[in-house]
């Protein structure tokens, strides 16, 4: 088994045993490079009512260079655009993003999912849907709750215990709010996610 390939089950391991709220992520067809994630929508936004599903492709310079991670489900985001893709740093390697091999696929999710209940405006990847969340909030709140409804709310699934893909691995008695989607999201991206003895290998191991 490679670097990448005991990198990447250890953090399915991790998040099988410990799923962050209203997370999950499993393999595609048992390709381990291939994922895919649901994400459920933050209480107490336009898409708290949906469960969204992603696309996580890691490519063989993991973690190395960042996953490639774009949404399946329809989502009406400023920072979202129609073919699933999503402006945030995270995603992108330094200088103009702020990409670390010590950071998981899970601190990614957590900051997608924080992304999900606060928009960032200012660095839109779509202007008209930016300047509705300026100008006129509440009308872009009925239309991403209306967009929500319609696209992420059919088959909702649980969440669960397996790395492999199903329609029941979300818990929906574990939504997350707000703040609790946030501060995660901000811990996760600023440790990476990995523990301290995992972080020094990741630092010191160039095959890791």
């Amino acid at each position: 088994m490679s670097k990448k390939e005991v990198r990447i089950k250890r953090e399915l391991d991790k998040m099988m045993k410990q799923p962050p709220a209203g997370i999950s992520l499993c393999m595609i067809n048992d390709n381990i490079s291939e994922l895919r994630a649901s994400i459920m929508g933050v209480a107490g936004t336009p898409y708290e009512s949906g469960v969204f599903k992603l696309d996580v492709n890691l490519p063989d310079r993991y973690p190395y260079e960042p996953p490639h991670v774009r949404f399946k489900t329809p989502v009406y985001h400023p920072n979202i655009d129609d073919n699933g893709r999503i402006c945030l740093e995270l995603l992108k390697q330094q200088p103009s993003g702020c990409w670390r091999p010590v950071v998981t696929i899970e601190a990614v999710l957590l900051s997608i999912q924080s992304l999900l209940g606060a928009p960032n405006p200012d660095d839109p990847l779509m202007a008209n849907i930016a300047s509705q969340y300026r100008l006129d909030k509440q009308e872009f709140e009925r239309i991403a709750r209306e967009h929500t409804l319609k696209h992420a709310c059919q088959n909702k699934p649980n969440i669960g215990n397996s790395s492999k893909c199903d329609d029941n691995s979300l818990d929906s008695s574990k939504q997350p709010d707000a703040n609790s989607s946030s501060n995660a999201a901000k811990r996760k991206s600023s440790d990476g996610g990995l523990n301290e003895e995992s972080s020094k290998k990741v630092k010191t191991d160039p095959k890791y």
